[in-house]
């Protein structure tokens, strides 16, 4: 049983990397170039603050590479870090012991708004970029509705110290979290029925069903864990800032899209996995911040991130292609 346990555990980080290379290379280099345009950038401290960051996008983006995964897409995430964001702030007013209420409260929210992301994809047959862009909308409006566009509420003490204290002072909770919930992912979608349905559904969805993968449930349930990612990511933002905004997850649709296809991960579904989004996470972490010291305005940085995306889903279409 031990030795089972140990050859587990020795698969999983050679796999991390193995499967993306190639990102994992590219990282190594834009952190090289982000110490030559920012002496300092490669210290211990600056690259925890990155890593911290970077742990935010990439709990959303688990949700996202699964969605991906399916040959799917979701454009609400950012509605619904906004709503919960608000939505949370608000049920915590400062106070650890409405904590555990107002992590039920959105991760149900966020269950909720993925199970109709998902039921308008599988019953209606809506395209998933057109459903969940129109629940995305909605969502942002209840939100709106929800605070009277004045978000109140403060974070609890013990989410702040998760999302922003250095445990051990080390490494922040954030960023353990999101290490605890990677390692998850990686194993569920290697080594699980529903992982290996979740490449059969994004590579060839009539050969899943007559192999008999479950099209809804599988389809379904991605959507919920994109939602239950992003209400976490919610809550972890109010930590993180100590309060709610409207414009919480604004940045975090395209960026967590981003994630994932620069990670290696097919935009048309089928093949890639968490391992290389985990480096997709931090690159476009470190993209924006170097962009942001070199003082380019938020236009540049928006134009920069969408041409990056834009290149990487022409290139990896063409592979799908060929293959």
């Amino acid at each position: 049983m031990e030795s089972k346990t140990k050859n587990w555990v020795s698969e999983i980080f050679p796999e991390i990397i193995k499967s993306s290379l190639l990102v994992y290379l590219i990282l190594l280099l834009l952190l090289i170039i982000a110490e030559i345009v920012s002496p300092g950038f490669l210290s211990f401290l600056h690259l925890g603050n990155v890593l911290r960051q970077a742990s935010f996008l990439g709990i959303v983006a688990i949700g996202q590479t699964f969605v991906i995964l399916t040959g799917g897409i979701d454009l609400s995430v950012a509605s619904i870090i906004t709503l919960t964001n608000v939505v949370s702030a608000q049920i915590m007013n400062g106070s650890n012991e409405n904590l555990l209420l107002a992590l039920v409260t959105v991760i149900a929210i966020g269950a909720v708004v993925g199970l109709a992301n998902g039921s308008g994809v599988c019953f209606l047959k809506i395209p998933p970029l057109v459903m969940t862009l129109g629940v995305g909308s909605v969502v942002q409006g209840i939100a709106l509705v929800y605070s009277k566009g004045a978000p109140k509420g403060y974070a609890a003490p013990l989410i702040r110290f998760i999302s922003n204290e250095k445990i051990g002072g080390l490494i922040s909770g954030a960023v353990i979290l999101w290490l605890i919930l990677g390692l998850l992912t990686i194993v569920v979608l290697k080594y699980t029925t529903f992982g290996r349905n979740v490449y059969a559904l994004g590579t060839n969805v009539i050969a899943a069903r007559y192999a008999g993968v479950n099209i809804t449930g599988v389809t379904l349930c991605t959507y919920v864990l994109a939602g239950i990612m992003s209400a976490l990511t919610g809550t972890l933002l109010v930590g993180y800032t100590g309060t709610s905004f409207l414009d919480a997850g604004t940045t975090y649709t395209m960026n967590s899209i981003a994630a994932v296809v620069v990670g290696g991960t097919s935009i048309i579904g089928g093949r890639g996995g968490y391992g290389g989004t985990i480096a997709g996470a931090i690159i476009m972490t470190i993209i924006g911040s170097l962009l942001t010291i070199v003082h380019i305005p938020e236009a540049g940085r928006q134009i920069a991130q969408g041409l990056i995306i834009l290149c990487l889903v022409l290139i990896y279409g063409r592979e799908k292609t060929r293959g």
